[in-house]
């Protein structure tokens, strides 16, 4: 029988676990404690917060974003960094699911005592996404509420005055992402999709503070700090294709464990040739919201709900965006929905 293991750090506790990230041997105390110290380093590093600014955790009752409004509370006492927190949760509409995690979400506001401000799919958009699942069939429920969600987010943020939104995107997250984008050939989102803060011009910033935190070490973190957090699966995310991204970096992960941090590095370190065309960025006509279109994403698959022809948004930028944006008049019947549209797209407006 083989002796205990010493903890690779301390050297006089027993260890508990074998880091995923670096496969040092620790004990719990010290594990916390180094984990808790990264990612204080990430954040003082990448410089994503200044005193006196106040931060919206989205806050969805999954691991990620638990974690990450228990740290930020935790750190921002410790190392007194001036922020003022608040969790902000999007409520899409999916029964059984988010009205759960939801539940633990009020749990964590109770126990951190942070203010928590929900919005919703139904309160922004007049669409819950249990009723677009119907309306799309079971391929592309993702692409609406990833358009959604996203826009929900900067949008109650908004409301709230937040200078800036903190999301639990940890290292798995990105790299999936870059496997996307590149599985995709999308140079745009490629280049940008594993900065640590986005937005600036125009837009409500958005940070990472777990970025270079593995998936594996977020559950172990949550595990050993009792953290009670949802963990069931979206019912719509099997159709996702993300999916496929994550079963290739798990895959890729069991040969060699370093390939999430390799692909995080590879999609920083990516260089684009100056004749690429890159997208620019503008503002929606509809809704003012931040697009490299004349319409946005979020208005154009509205447009195709509230139509009746939910398939009308997916894939490249389609005819009803010409027809929209030239004021074209495709027929009275179609003149007539895209007025009663465009009140329920500004409803959306704070």
């Amino acid at each position: 029988m083989s002796a205990p293991v010493q903890c690779g750090s301390c050297g006089a506790s027993r260890a508990a676990l074998r880091r995923p990230k670096t496969g040092q041997a620790l004990c719990r105390a010290c594990f916390v404690a180094a984990f808790e110290a990264e990612v204080h380093g990430t954040i003082v590093a990448a410089r994503l917060f200044r005193a006196g600014e106040t931060v919206a955790v989205g806050a969805s009752g999954g691991k990620d974003s638990t974690v990450l409004a228990h740290l930020l509370r935790l750190l921002n006492e410790r190392h007194g960094y001036g922020l003022r927190l608040l969790l902000l949760s999007v409520d899409e509409g999916i029964a059984g699911y988010r009205d759960d995690s939801l539940a633990a979400v009020r749990r964590n506001r109770a126990r951190l005592g942070l203010p928590l401000h929900v919005v919703s799919y139904q309160q922004l958009y007049g669409w819950s996404m249990d009723r677009i699942a119907r309306h799309v069939g079971p391929k592309n429920n993702c692409t609406f509420c990833g358009v959604f969600r996203r826009q929900a987010l900067d949008r109650g943020a908004a409301l709230l005055g937040a200078d800036k939104i903190a999301t639990g995107h940890n290292a798995d997250d990105v790299a999936e992402t870059v496997l996307m984008n590149f599985l995709r050939g999308d140079v745009g989102r490629l280049r940008r999709c594993t900065g640590i803060l986005t937005g600036g011009e125009g837009a409500l910033p958005r940070c990472k503070p777990l970025k270079h935190a593995y998936e594996k070490e977020i559950v172990l973190y949550a595990y050993f700090q009792g953290l009670d957090y949802f963990s069931t699966e979206c019912v719509y995310a099997p159709n996702a294709y993300r999916g496929y991204a994550r079963t290739l970096l798990k895959d890729l992960e069991a040969v060699r464990p370093s390939a999430v941090a390799s692909l995080v590095h590879s999609g920083e370190r990516l260089a684009v040739r100056e004749d690429v065309r890159m997208p620019t960025q503008g503002t929606c006509q509809h809704c003012g919201y931040l697009s490299s279109q004349p319409l946005c994403k979020a208005c154009v698959l509205l447009e195709g709900l509230n139509r009746g022809l939910p398939r009308l948004g997916i894939g490249k930028p389609s005819r009803l965006q010409k027809a929209l944006t030239d004021a074209e008049k495709p027929g009275a019947g179609v003149q007539e929905d895209s007025q009663q549209s465009s009140k329920v797209v500004r409803t959306i407006d704070f």
